[in-house]
């Protein structure tokens, strides 16, 4: 079977363990938040993973860089989002501090990412 780039790139695969942990912990949330916080936290973070993936089959590295800034700017939704889980109660202080901190891993590298695509 064929190993897309994207897949061998660690900010994709961790954007894609964020997915999953993010699936993980609105499974708990209150139904009531079905179409409120855990739909917004689940698209975005399938979103980060996906125009990592997407951005990677762009021929120009000016499109891969358009990719990787909205896969940024969806790791900072993600974040937003969980900020206000925390303040809400959904989610407590210790896994609001992982969340963070693999958002700020993925944030870091995506930087990375997007300075090589633009400077290449």
């Amino acid at each position: 079977m064929h190993t897309y780039s994207f897949e061998k790139l660690e900010v994709w695969v961790e954007a894609k363990k964020l997915s999953k942990d993010i699936y993980t912990i609105t499974s708990k949330f209150s139904p009531d938040e079905k179409f409120g916080l855990t739909s917004q936290l689940r698209r975005a973070s399938i979103s980060i993973c996906s125009n990592i993936a997407e951005g990677s089959a762009r021929k120009t590295n000016k499109d891969k860089a358009h990719f990787t800034i909205m896969a940024f700017s969806s790791a900072v939704e993600v974040l937003n989002q969980i900020i206000i889980s925390y303040e809400l109660d959904f989610i407590d202080l210790k896994e609001y501090t992982a969340f963070r901190k693999q958002i700020e891993s993925i944030t870091n590298k995506l930087n990375a990412l997007r300075n090589y695509q633009i400077n290449e």
